[in-house]
């Protein structure tokens, strides 16, 4: 199943499952609405929403150990974290507007963790009970900045500087050898799979729910593999996960 949050034309939020046929089958319960009437709704008739609203995007660094390569950085012996703030949550099929006047912002197309429940301190044997499902992750990153700060605020947590969607996968939907891919303008950028992370989705949750609390909505974004590149104005970017869908957004820089 896939859960997708989306506006319909009389402009209210509304939750359903995304069909492989490109409908949204409305779940009444999850609108709060006292009927129990589905609605059906085309896709491309509606205005798709990130599927949630995180009070944070926990990020892993250097996940993948060709990227690591590719930034020429030693494979760490922790998860090397840090945090993207709501600010910087956008939906698919959105226009994304990035920093004017910079020389290299980069997609990075990366599998997102949903958090299901508000948990702190959870052992890796326990995480799959904490994940509600998986989704698509464009971590857009401002190199200029983030070359030359420590905290990543300037390089990473900019308006707009992290697209997700288009659904929510559930979690056995989702193989472990599940394939990441990023186009640009069509063309294959990425191409790699979650069995290639260094710390897999169970370290991960261990490790960041021992330095903090992670509430239900929140993602952590899990790294890209190696074949990160250049956004231009006009470019069009998509974000792909096996099981989950396609997340694509257009670039504008003014």
């Amino acid at each position: 199943m896939r859960r997708i949050r989306f506006r319909d034309a009389d402009g209210e939020v509304r939750y359903g499952e995304l069909t492989d046929d490109g409908t949204v089958r409305a779940d009444p319960t999850r609108d709060g609405r006292v009927t129990d009437e589905v609605g059906t709704f085309d896709v491309e008739g509606v205005d798709v929403l990130a599927p949630c609203e995180p009070s944070k995007i926990v990020c892993v660094g250097l996940n993948y150990a060709d990227h690591a390569a590719e930034r020429g950085s030693e494979v760490p012996d922790r998860p090397l974290l840090f945090v993207k703030t709501p600010n910087t949550v956008t939906s698919h099929g959105s226009t994304v507007e990035l920093l004017p006047g910079k020389e290299q912002i980069e997609y990075e197309a990366e599998l997102g963790v949903v958090i299901g429940q508000r948990c702190r301190n959870v052992d890796a044997a326990d995480a799959e009970e904490v994940v509600a499902g998986y989704t698509c992750v464009n971590d857009i990153s401002n190199r200029d900045d983030q070359r030359v700060e420590t905290n990543w605020v300037r390089g990473k947590s900019f308006d707009d500087a992290a697209p997700i969607g288009p659904a929510i996968a559930a979690p056995e939907d989702v193989p472990g050898d599940a394939a990441v891919r990023c186009r640009l303008n069509g063309e294959l950028r990425q191409d790699s799979s979650r069995d290639q992370f260094i710390f897999d989705v169970p370290e991960l949750i261990e490790e960041i729910t021992t330095y903090m609390t992670l509430e239900e909505g929140d993602v952590i974004s899990t790294g890209t593999p190696e074949g990160v590149g250049p956004l231009s104005d006009g470019d069009t970017v998509e974000v792909e996960i096996e099981g989950v869908g396609t997340l694509e957004n257009r670039v504008r820089i003014p």
